[in-house]
């Protein structure tokens, strides 16, 4: 009975998976992030110095601070909230997730990423924009946004932004906590032979130790964390890329070409074609972001910011740095190292992969490995425990958001306590299932906030307007802070 109860389960999240991330919602992910671009006159390019001022160049600018801190009690400063996002959204994924599109999907899918990340930062920009526009304080005096707040203040429709909330809490336990517990734990188990019930109780008392003390404490967790972790992988992976530097070109030239390679479209000839590098790689750019998704909204809307499209240019930075800096890097080291074999792979397109062909986070340990021997399996081991540890701190506040807006302040404590609690879980149970579900629930959060950012889209158009007009006029300085 149970088991085809389970049966049922599956089919049923299989067929509601392959809709939330098929092919009609992964294109309407990128019309949604070319709308802004188009909209906003390709804001990422023709204002890339204001963006890049405002955020990644701000924090070496002599005596300007405000970035870094925040004297509001209530608030967090703009790095941090940047910080806490991408401790969100750079997880085990950039490690695993882009050796999985190149496995499945070609070097191609690497070029259809970088598209998605392009346009997703438009995106992202649009929902930073909106969610610092609608956010309120709660009876603490923190600050309260979201794609849910947006939705019900904006449009007007509770319903939608319920249905959001109730996907993004049920995501949180999942993508936000089992799957990211049980990576954790398999790979210091690995690794360096430690129990997963270690782990498990160890990330239990990092976790509750950090999350307890609410934005402010997670926030100065996450500006130690994610920079560190960032830095470090990301040299790691120059390193590689340097000792292979003479196939960087063939690198290139094998992502353009097989980015738009139609020979094997038809005739049934086996190998990678232009629709399966598309949905590896636009897929793989929508997971990493999350541009779309509505999730890092709630953290940015935390920022001690005043104007609004000022948070917006940090979720562009977020989705640059995520995708279009770690996620490349990735891919260039297993594309530079040797360790990848593009007509092996082609041969088994749709196929499960032969045990001697790699992948996920194996197929990235491989291409560090070729470098720094068997000490490029444990950091690569340990990027994946601070990559995921990170993500579980990011998701635990956007779980919390989405419980407060369904069940007010007071559940808070409750969904803390549970949250906690499911990390032993995840650490020793195998639990796939429920991950795949998790995943749907984390597609179907983008299906609301899609629909409400592109509905809400002559106002941020507006404001972007508005804000570039003022800059201009000497008004008002391209941080935001007025001139006067």
């Amino acid at each position: 009975m149970m088991e085809n109860i389970l049966n049922i389960i599956t089919t049923v999240n299989k067929y509601l998976n392959s809709f939330i991330w098929g092919p009609v919602m992964l294109v309407f992910f990128l019309v949604v992030g070319l709308l802004f671009t188009v909209r906003t006159k390709v804001f990422q390019i023709t204002h890339i110095k204001d963006w890049l001022d405002v955020t990644f160049l701000s924090l070496f600018k002599k005596g300007n601070k405000k970035v870094l801190r925040t004297k509001d009690k209530h608030s967090i400063s703009q790095f941090q909230s940047l910080c806490t996002a991408l401790a969100a959204t750079i997880g085990v994924g950039n490690i695993s997730g882009v050796a999985v599109a190149l496995a499945l999907g070609g070097p191609g899918a690497i070029f259809w990423m970088w598209l998605s990340a392009f346009l997703g930062m438009m995106t992202n920009y649009a929902e930073n924009t909106l969610g610092i526009k609608y956010r309120y304080r709660n009876e603490k005096g923190n600050w309260v946004g979201g794609a849910m707040i947006y939705i019900e203040k904006g449009l007007g429709w509770k319903w939608l932004a319920v249905i959001f909330s109730v996907f993004c809490a049920l995501a949180s336990f999942g993508i936000g906590n089992i799957s990211q517990g049980n990576e954790i734990a398999n790979g210091l188990k690995n690794s360096f032979g430690i129990p997963t019930w270690v782990s498990a109780l160890f990330i239990m008392l990092f976790v509750g130790l950090v999350i307890v003390g609410g934005i402010k404490r997670i926030a100065s967790v996450t500006e130690k964390i994610v920079p560190f972790m960032a830095i470090t992988y990301v040299i790691g992976a120059l390193v590689i890329i340097f000792a292979n530097i003479t196939k960087v070109p063939a690198a290139f030239g094998a992502i353009f070409s097989n980015a738009f390679n139609f020979s094997s479209m038809g005739g049934g000839v086996a190998g990678f074609t232009i629709m399966v590098a598309m949905k590896r790689g636009i897929s793989r750019g929508v997971f990493s972001n999350e541009a779309g998704l509505g999730s890092s909204v709630m953290v940015h809307s935390a920022s001690d910011v005043k104007e609004p499209v000022v948070q917006g240019m940090w979720g562009i930075f977020e989705v640059f740095a995520d995708t279009l800096v770690v996620c490349s890097m990735t891919a260039l080291t297993i594309l530079t190292s040797g360790v990848y074999d593009y007509n092996e792979y082609a041969q088994y397109v749709g196929k499960d992969l032969p045990s001697h062909l790699k992948s996920g986070v194996a197929l990235t340990s491989a291409a560090f490995e070729s470098v720094f021997g068997s000490f490029g399996g444990k950091f690569i081991s340990i990027a994946v425990m601070l990559f995921a540890l990170s993500t579980i701190l990011g998701w635990s506040y956007y779980g919390e958001r989405a419980i407060e807006y369904l069940f007010g302040i007071k559940a808070v404590p409750i969904y803390k306590i549970i949250f906690i609690l499911i990390i032993f879980i995840g650490c020793n149970i195998s639990l796939s299932l429920v991950v795949d579900i998790s995943d749907t629930f984390n597609g179907f959060m983008a299906l609301p906030n899609l629909i409400a950012i592109t509905l809400l889209s002559g106002q941020v158009v507006q404001m972007t307007k508005d804000y570039v007009a003022r800059v201009k006029a000497g008004k008002e300085t391209v941080s935001g802070d007025d001139v006067a």
